[in-house]
């Protein structure tokens, strides 16, 4: 039997980027269309973000959706299959990021940060691979952490979020294939212009010396997306090295 191709073209191929508005996501969201994909940039409060990255990639459609409502999660997928017609691929970038001892966390904070950064990421694979299961292929991208990989004193509740995501990953993986790959993008310090000490600091540690670029996470996305099914359950950690001290 011959070895199925890879997929070495995002070109007309539909790709939901959650969080797409800002940051990392609206740097993968510019890549994918500069690859020549359809990308539908999905959004919460970022309006005028959201709509300018949108016009940047020529003219993308928009997804309004709070992913802390699996409902309003559910709705955002049904519009994208009706006004898109498919979904070639789903890239799991929205995530919240917040500082507390472990002895202060509430249960709201515990809540703020897993509705989306865990939660949201279970149920938007879910809808997504309803879509994919009826085409027979799709490719799933997760965006984890460092903090997923390392621990962060001050960051129990994301790093616990995020170790979640890297094994929601493997597990669906399993669950997915052989049609759909998921794989999982582990960022290190990726400085923008609020980065404080701390992340100066661990800038300093990195192997590479010097912060990462949202282009080089946005490559990391691209490789997964392109990737043959045998490609599926892995987690890359774009980090300059950092996880390996």
């Amino acid at each position: 039997m011959a070895n199925p191709p890879s997929e070495t073209s995002l070109a007309g191929k539909v790709v939901l980027v959650t969080g797409a508005a800002k940051r990392i996501g609206r740097g993968i969201a510019l890549r994918l269309a500069s690859e020549g994909a359809r990308v539908a940039i999905h959004y919460q409060r970022s309006e005028a973000e959201a709509r300018r990255t949108a016009e940047e990639c020529g003219g993308s459609e928009l997804f309004r959706a709070n992913l802390e409502s699996v409902p309003e999660i559910q709705q955002m997928f049904a519009d994208v299959e009706q006004r898109l017609g498919r979904l070639d691929g789903l890239v799991n970038n929205a995530a919240r990021f917040t500082r507390f001892d472990p002895l202060e966390i509430t249960e709201r904070d515990w809540d703020f940060i897993h509705s989306v950064n865990l939660k949201a990421v279970f149920f938007c694979c879910q809808q997504a691979a309803r879509i994919m299961q009826k085409q027979e292929s799709g490719r799933m991208v997760n965006i984890s952490s460092l903090g997923g990989i390392r621990p962060w004193a001050e960051h129990a509740h994301y790093c616990a979020s995020k170790a979640g995501v890297i094994h929601l990953t493997r597990a669906l993986s399993k669950a997915f294939a052989p049609k759909i790959t998921v794989n999982s993008v582990a960022p290190g310090v990726i400085p923008f212009d609020d980065i404080d000490e701390r992340g100066k600091r661990m800038i300093e540690n990195t192997p590479a010396q010097r912060g990462g670029t949202p282009s080089e996470i946005a490559d990391a996305v691209v490789f997964f997306l392109k990737a043959s099914n045998f490609v599926t359950g892995q987690i890359l950690a774009v980090d300059g090295g950092l996880s390996q001290r």
